[in-house]
């Protein structure tokens, strides 16, 4: 499972402006502009994130609403629209109304099963702009950005020429000084498991550089240790194995929330939440079939 939610927040908040090339069609500056992901009570729905212009500007500038699908979903189509709705009412509670807003779906392909258009089919044309990251699905003109993310679905033998070839587009641009950190991102939030002098292999990116960046506390929290002698990424101690085992279970529950509308009752979020990593990560790929609550139930009692 990608670890895509993570690198997409990192991503975002440490620079709101990083979302501008892709949305140039939309916004020629998205200079003052806010990123948060917050959570709306109504439902306690987490969003992948939301941009607001400065207070001043958000009459005549357009508020973005960020999600992230990196998976098909039949309910996708649906929970966007509600999802949009919340956001608005949300922001007038909040004294932000917002008047103009758009949704980015950041996704491999629109063409996945994301549930039938038809009923939202106004929404999705006038509202709603996608960036696709699958290699038949990127434009001859992607930003570099954009091919960036796409090292999320390419085969493994194609990452180091990709790589070098995304870090050449950004050469001469404001990405080219953050291209190694941003392309050790991705790939880590890909290969969480794999070692060291292998994700640095696939990205032409230094061990040293690599060990002495910031991801692993801005990303997973992790940071250099003794532990990693042989540049393994899994911990050697406990606290480590806890820390990915809570992040898979919050993960889990999370994509249980956006299937459903709800997250599950307490006692079967208790049972999720004590599960090892090896069967929340069995979960994660089961429940992408799930039909209703009581898959879940059922999952859990074999």
């Amino acid at each position: 499972m990608v670890a895509s939610d993570k690198l997409f927040f990192w991503l975002f908040q440490e620079r709101s402006e990083r979302l501008q090339p892709l949305v140039a069609s939309l916004l020629d500056s998205m200079e003052g502009y806010s990123f948060t992901a917050p959570a709306i009570k109504e439902l306690e729905v987490r969003l992948d994130g939301l941009f607001l212009p400065p207070a001043s500007q958000l009459a005549h500038k357009p508020a973005l609403i960020l999600e992230a699908q990196m998976a098909g979903d039949p309910q996708f189509f649906l929970r966007l629209y509600s999802e949009g709705a919340l956001v608005l009412r949300h922001q007038q509670r909040q004294g932000q109304p917002i008047r103009h807003w758009r949704v980015v779906v950041i996704c491999p392909s629109k063409q996945l099963p994301f549930g039938d258009p038809l009923p939202v089919q106004e929404f999705l044309r006038e509202r709603v702009i996608w960036i696709e990251l699958a290699p038949d699905r990127l434009p001859p003109n992607a930003p570099p950005l954009q091919r960036a993310l796409g090292l999320l679905l390419l085969p493994e033998e194609q990452l180091p020429a990709n790589a070098n070839a995304v870090r050449q587009q950004a050469s001469g641009t404001g990405l080219a000084g953050e291209i190694d950190t941003l392309i050790a991102a991705i790939l880590v939030a890909r290969f969480s498991r794999r070692s060291i002098p292998d994700i640095c292999a696939m990205g032409g990116i230094t061990i040293d550089d690599f060990t002495s960046s910031a991801i692993y506390k801005e990303i997973f929290g992790q940071g250099r240790s003794e532990g990693l002698q042989e540049g393994r990424l899994e911990g050697r101690d406990a606290g480590m194995r806890e820390g990915r085992q809570a992040e898979a279970a919050a993960l889990a529950l999370r994509q249980l929330q956006r299937r459903f509308g709800a997250l599950p009752p307490a006692a079967q979020q208790a049972q999720l939440q004590a599960l090892p990593l090896a069967q929340l990560e069995a979960l994660a790929e089961a429940l992408l079939d799930f039909q209703s609550p009581n898959d879940l139930t059922a999952w859990l009692l074999g």
